[in-house]
């Protein structure tokens, strides 16, 4: 199936039962293209590994839509994490939580944390709202490659291999989003994307003025 970016919510709906169900799609974010399966579906999760040939000693992230999301895949959530979760939620940050027994250990490459988004597009939080599920999402791309911008290029590599591509034109911000992790109450960069390290020590310092 493939879907031009001026879809509608009946479509959208079934995209996002394709993902409930297992398949797997790729759709907009705010930065690249996703390709996308039910994060909680351990089969599914493993089929996405294999089609984007990524080695399974490197974890994906859950993009998700709601507080009430993160708080049933993620544990012991610290006040400082939630500030930042309010500030760039949603938005392109990634912020790597203690996860739950609910999230599959092939999606963490058998790690207690996981990586967590919220993206600021109205097509992903849609399939994400109507999926019902967190959806285990890397970049489109073949690992190895560069990340996908373009949906021609994309499905020249996975044409045949997925179920749906949803297509929003080129990506608005193709740079992958910041990733950031909360080690004894200081924020680590994982990776610099969008969001800059000097944006995220403002909030927390401001967070630890204020408490």
């Amino acid at each position: 199936m493939n879907l031009k970016h001026n879809i509608d919510d009946v479509q959208l709906k079934k995209v996002a039962n394709i993902i409930k169900q297992g398949g797997i799609a790729i759709f907009p974010t705010e930065t690249v293209y996703g390709i996308g399966t039910n994060g909680l579906n351990e089969e599914a999760v493993k089929k996405l590994y294999e089609v984007k040939q990524r080695p399974l000693n490197k974890p994906i992230s859950l993009l998700v839509n709601s507080i009430e999301m993160i708080n049933k895949i993620a544990n012991d959530i610290t006040n400082l994490e939630y500030e930042l979760i309010k500030n760039f939620f949603p938005g392109p940050l990634t912020i790597i939580l203690r996860k739950k027994d609910i999230v599959p250990n092939i999606l963490t490459s058998n790690s207690d944390t996981v990586g967590v988004r919220m993206p600021a597009n109205k097509i992903a939080l849609k399939l994400i709202e109507y999926s019902g599920v967190p959806i285990a999402t890397p970049s489109a791309n073949i690992s190895g490659k560069p990340s996908g911008t373009n949906i021609n290029d994309i499905m020249k590599d996975f044409k045949g291999k997925v179920d749906c591509f949803i297509d929003d034109g080129p990506s608005k911000m193709p740079i992958p989003s910041t990733v950031v992790q909360v080690v004894n109450g200081i924020p680590n960069i994982l990776r610099e994307g969008i969001i800059k390290e000097e944006q995220i020590k403002e909030v927390c310092l401001k967070f630890l003025n204020e408490n």
